[in-house]
């Protein structure tokens, strides 16, 4: 029996422009423009979350691509027109036109989406099959992955495990204080969310606890599938330090960030 592809593990953050990252993450005198390019020559991923609040030009996506080395992937936030709604059945227009707004202008570059619902969006097995039913499969010719990330205790049902692996949609794994975890990974690929980073940890997580998600990714990548873990919210200055941590730990294992 052929032996499974060991999956790629990267690695990121939310976004890239926050303040307190300039005392934290990036050289002094960085300017804003320069921001994601040092990100991409850090770290291997980001999560962008400005799509969630509105849409973006062609021309952005282009410059994101730009600016990042070839391994780099950007995750992005789906729009809240799509997923904050009463009934999510009916978010075909909404999810048609933010799959048209450009994304494909990332190319190789892009990553997963990330549907997050609302928290207080309650599992419905037949709403969450007609959700999932209208995510499309490519845009252009360019191939789009999802993932949905569920926060209420309702989705801890097995159904909803079911229905997202026939769809071929990953469940968001998060690691949250305020947030059911979801631990069981479906899909193809795996999507976590860390988001327990303290202030007074140099690295935002323990020496331990990143080992711990080491090894956890370590297991995932060797079914074959590509891992993407995101460190997000908690103490947010302290994201970059985790998400170096946990590269480092990895070693050879993780896509290994380079210069541009």
């Amino acid at each position: 029996m052929a032996r499974a592809r060991h999956g790629a593990i990267r690695v990121g953050i939310g976004g890239w422009n926050y303040a307190p990252w300039h005392e934290t993450f990036y050289p002094p005198g960085l300017s804003k423009a320069r921001e994601l390019e040092h990100v991409g020559q850090q770290l291997t991923a980001t999560e962008v979350n400005a799509t969630f609040y509105r849409m973006q030009k062609p021309e952005t996506f282009a410059k994101w691509r730009d600016l990042v080395p070839a391994h780099f992937r950007f995750a992005v936030k789906g729009s809240r027109y799509c997923t904050n709604r009463k009934n999510l059945a009916e978010a075909g227009e909404s999810v048609a036109k933010f799959a048209a707004q450009g994304l494909v202008e990332l190319g190789e570059k892009l990553g997963p989406i990330n549907w997050q619902l609302a928290a207080t969006k309650r599992f419905d097995p037949d709403e969450i099959a007609a959700f999932l039913a209208l995510l499309p499969a490519e845009q252009d010719g360019v191939p789009l992955r999802h993932a949905i990330e569920a926060r209420h205790d309702s989705f801890a049902d097995p159904a909803f495990h079911a229905l997202a692996q026939e769809a071929g949609v990953a469940v968001v794994v998060a690691d949250s204080d305020d947030y059911p975890a979801f631990a069981e990974a479906t899909g193809p690929f795996v999507y976590a969310r860390l988001q327990r980073c303290r202030s007074d940890e140099a690295t935002g997580y323990p020496e331990g606890e990143v080992q711990s998600w080491s090894s956890t990714a370590r297991g995932w990548a060797g079914e074959g599938r590509e891992v993407f873990a995101f460190f997000i919210a908690g103490a947010k200055e302290k994201a970059p330090s985790a998400a170096q941590a946990l590269i480092g730990a990895l070693g050879e294992d993780a896509v290994r960030p380079s210069a541009c």
